[in-house]
């Protein structure tokens, strides 16, 4: 494939990387459309309500170290999230300091349908790897954001 089986420049990799990303998201997009959610959902958003759904309610402070982020920049999305009518807030019945979050009714009717499309389209692009290979795809993905900020979504990411 490469002249004396040298490995391909760095930047080729990334360019690939890049486009099987962005095909990937199209296609999650376009048949994220067709399910006719009533609210705007994008990866990072997905994300974020899917972390709340399977704990049903969530501190902050374990939001944020889940999603990786500060916890600071945690309480925009979550602002952002309760504008939508998507989240809510509320007290922590343990601990009078703390709040939790948890998915509204808008929100918890339509994850799992979201949740299980974006299943479906992963295990679809998968399915010609065998385990194996897909072991290796998983680690050398974690290798390639390990203690770098790339695992950290920039603020805007959760609008």
């Amino acid at each position: 494939m490469f002249p004396n089986q040298m490995s391909p420049p760095a930047i080729d990799i990334i360019h690939i990387l890049i486009r099987a990303t962005n095909s990937i998201q199209r296609e999650f997009e376009t048949k994220l459309a067709a399910l006719d959610i009533p609210y705007h959902i994008s990866g990072p958003r997905l994300r974020l309500l899917s972390i709340v759904s399977e704990a049903g309610k969530i501190r902050m402070n374990e939001l944020a170290a889940k999603l990786g982020v500060k916890p600071r920049t945690v309480t925009d999305f979550i602002d952002a999230l309760e504008r939508d009518k998507l989240l809510v807030r509320i007290p922590d019945p343990t601990d009078r300091r703390a709040t939790l979050i948890q998915l509204t009714e808008l929100a918890q009717s339509s994850i799992d349908q979201v949740l299980a499309l974006q299943t479906d389209i992963a295990e679809n692009i998968l399915e010609d790897l065998p385990i194996e290979q897909r072991k290796q795809f998983y680690a050398l993905l974690l290798q390639l954001i390990e203690n770098k900020d790339l695992s950290i979504p920039s603020k805007d990411a959760f609008k």
